[in-house]
């Protein structure tokens, strides 16, 4: 059995997290449930900071908040002294709520609204990352109009494809993110950036991939970045101050996932980027790098309720619980695998096979196909590990089923940072046929 950061079983057979029972939290909010380990994304988000800090080089570790937003958790990396990653005008006014710092903000994103944009300047943002001609044009208008300057860097396709799943490879030339290298996009991108007046181009951004275990190809793209910023200095005087390699580093879902620590990843970035930086006589420029995943990730548990069995003799013993594809869609989505235990018979012999079934009308809401558990009884509690990342931001209302609460566990205390959803909320939108009528 594989227990991340502060899990532990207690005395009464039961997991423990954060120094709090999980068995008594399902009863005090319910299930499904989201549970955030805090210490551990503390202890993630520090090694990555410690191992620029101890290089001594300047540095922005942005949280990428597409893993898991919600008010308490940008607060948290605020508090951690992270920069954010946001994409969209719901993680803008999430940040605003919680009184993010905005000059540590930065706007991502393959298709920025002007609404959008507008809220990212009324809010003064610190840094907008261009990823197309389309939304840099957007830009300069309502710059120009404003005449409100602003910081940004253009986002690249290095032609680098990072060994993951095809659905979340972004680096390569095939990507609808960011300007081409190999087509003169971004040497485009750096003259129309340099003849406005309003726009100040800090560097470049690059994101190879998500779910990676080693560093290769970060180091290949920055070594060819670095022939694009001999050139760019050449042609256009413009050396980047802002080096942006984003994220993906990888976390261990199961048995056989081998991730490097945090400050692995960024050490061996650090000596890359030196290196090509001595070897083009370049100063060192500011690193940035976008963790969400590995801050978050393995810092989440979901704990169900168990309710219906199948046994299908000699095929399968399928097991169902309270939740499924509405608060973890990742595996129908795109065959992500998961570990989990009973979380109230922790230490029993796992004597059993079942397949964790979702409650919604789906054949594919599937959790887990294979799990080892003892033999399952109803109402047992099933925790299923590192749901932290694209759990709770990726859930939905599907079959009309209300999304779980959150709850962040540190120090033997609990607190819910998200309500759970109500049948009033799933309703609280529609509109009836005829606008006379009262619902």
């Amino acid at each position: 059995m594989y227990l991340h950061g502060t899990s532990t079983i207690n005395n009464k057979n039961h997991l423990e997290i954060g120094g709090v029972d999980t068995v008594h939290i399902t009863r005090e909010f319910g299930t499904p449930v989201y549970v955030y380990d805090v210490a551990l994304i503390r202890e993630r988000a520090i090694g990555f900071k410690k191992a620029f800090e101890e290089a001594g080089i300047n540095h922005q570790v942005a949280y990428a908040s597409k893993a898991f937003s919600c008010i308490a958790m940008f607060q948290l990396a605020d508090e951690l002294g992270l920069s954010l990653d946001v994409v969209s005008s719901g993680e803008l006014m999430t940040a605003k709520k919680a009184n993010f710092p905005m000059e540590r903000v930065h706007f991502h994103g393959n298709n920025k609204s002007p609404e959008e944009i507008d809220f990212a300047l009324d809010l003064g943002i610190g840094c907008i990352v261009l990823d197309n001609f389309y939304e840099l044009s957007l830009l300069q208008e309502k710059i120009a109009f404003r005449q409100q300057t602003m910081d940004v860097l253009i986002r690249t396709t290095p032609g680098v494809e990072a060994h993951t799943h095809e659905y979340i490879s972004t680096g390569q030339e095939d990507s609808k993110f960011g300007f081409d290298l190999s087509s003169g996009q971004a040497d485009q991108a750096i003259e129309i950036i340099q003849a406005d007046r309003y726009l100040y181009l800090r560097g470049v951004h690059s994101h190879i991939g998500s779910q990676i275990f080693d560093t290769d190809g970060f180091v290949l793209t920055v070594e060819k970045l670095f022939k694009e910023f001999q050139r760019w200095k050449e042609l256009y005087d413009f050396v980047p101050e802002v080096f942006n390699a984003g994220g993906g580093f990888g976390i261990r879902y199961v048995e056989g996932d081998e991730p490097l620590p945090p400050e692995q990843y960024v050490k061996d970035l650090i000596a890359a980027i030196k290196r090509e930086a001595e070897n083009t006589g370049m100063n060192v420029p500011e690193i940035w790098i976008e963790p969400g995943r590995s801050i978050t990730g393995d810092a989440g548990t979901t704990l169900y309720t168990v309710g219906s069995k199948k046994d299908i003799p000699g095929v399968r013993r399928y097991l169902s619980v309270d939740g499924g594809m509405t608060d973890n869609i990742r595996p129908a989505l795109y065959q992500a695998e998961y570990e989990g235990i009973l979380a109230n018979r922790a230490n029993d012999e796992t004597n059993e096979t079942f397949s964790v079934a979702g409650k919604c009308c789906e054949s594919g809401d599937m959790l887990i196909w294979n799990l080892a558990l003892p033999e399952v009884e109803f109402q047992d509690v099933l925790a299923v590990f590192c749901t932290g990342a694209y759990g709770y931001s990726m859930a939905n209302n599907y079959n009309r089923v209300a999304r779980p609460p959150v709850v962040f566990v540190e120090n033997g205390e609990s607190s819910l940072v998200v309500q759970a959803e109500t049948l009033e909320d799933l309703l609280k939108n529609d509109l009836p046929l005829h606008t006379n009528e009262k619902v």
